[in-house]
């Protein structure tokens, strides 16, 4: 008989479940949060589409720093979540870690919360910048600036001093050092492929003293993607993300409170359509032959196109 899974948190939009042997099993929903609200409506295929873009930048910085992965092949997973189709693309076996108390953010464009601190301040998390900048300017150089981590709520700006007094002098410099190195190594990659991420956010954490890339990298939820060949500052740029999202929300009078508005079926499908554009984009690979390789077929596909589908799993009927 196959244990009992033992949800052990639910985030925004992962779970995380117990999988023995100090590994966790973590499962990208297909929930999705906006202004740190998680939204009423699930974007299908949205797990999906963060794990596989997740395992191509650990696959690709693991030289830069190790990673928490321990496999993203459903096969190789522990019981009972071996048996489990809708997991297919959607989870990976990690390394449970200690995760650092602070978002890592870089940036090279002026958008979004940064832009809102910039028109404030003329600086971002502290780091002055010249004057006269527009919404979405390439800036001279790219900058680091991290954030509280929340639980609930949201995420707060730290300027230097205050990242140090959070985690203390060197690993802020380490951090920052690692953020700024591995969001060269994807807006890189990225450029080549026709892509601009104009900024994007990780975590790290300790397992064994050893210092990790954890949770997600390089996903349209913790990054802005913009179509290169249609960037022009001076405004909002369209965008391979959930800005689409976003953009509805601020039109929709929303006050970034929760409950959270529900969202039109235009809106959900026009997400979905723009994060697996993104996939395809950056990794020059359809996303359909993706979910073939992992082992979904179009049949669990259809019967999988949210999260409701995992319930018996959080409810620890494995």
């Amino acid at each position: 008989m196959s244990p009992t899974p033992r949800l052990r948190a639910r985030g925004k939009v992962r779970d995380v479940y117990d999988a023995g042997e100090d590994r966790l099993l973590l499962v990208a929903t297909d929930r999705i949060s906006a202004f740190d609200v998680v939204l009423p409506d699930p974007v299908p295929d949205k797990g999906r589409v963060l794990t596989g873009l997740s395992s191509f930048w650990f696959a690709r910085t693991s030289d830069l720093v190790p990673n928490h992965v321990l496999s993203t092949d459903a096969a190789s997973f522990p019981p009972p979540f071996a048996d489990e189709p809708a997991l297919a693309a959607r989870a990976m076996l990690t390394r449970k870690a200690e995760v650092v108390p602070m978002e890592c953010v870089a940036r090279s464009y002026l958008s979004g919360s940064g832009w809102a601190q910039y028109r404030a301040t003329s600086s971002v998390c502290g780091v002055p910048l010249p004057s006269g900048l527009a919404e979405s300017a390439r800036l001279p150089e790219p900058i680091f600036t991290p954030t509280t981590k929340a639980a609930a709520g949201h995420d707060l700006p730290l300027d230097p001093d205050q990242a140090v007094d959070l985690v203390g002098k060197g690993l802020f410099e380490r951090l920052k050092e690692l953020t700024l190195s591995i969001y060269e190594r994807i807006a890189d990659t990225a450029a080549g492929n026709g892509v601009i991420v104009a900024d994007t956010k990780l975590e790290f954490g300790f397992a064994d003293g050893e210092l990790l890339l954890v949770d997600e990298v390089g996903t349209p939820d913790s990054s802005r993607f913009w179509p290169a060949g249609a960037y022009a500052p001076g405004g909002a740029q369209p965008s391979f993300d959930k800005q689409f999202v976003r953009d509805w929300l601020d039109a929709s009078g929303w006050d970034r409170e929760p409950p959270a508005p529900a969202l039109p079926a235009e809106v959900v499908e026009g997400t979905a359509a723009r994060y697996r554009e993104a996939y395809e984009r950056i990794t020059g690979e359809p996303f359909g032959a993706y979910l073939a390789r992992a082992g979904v077929t179009p049949r669990e596909d259809a019967e999988a196109p949210d999260d409701a589908v995992l319930d018996r799993l959080r409810e620890g009927r494995g």
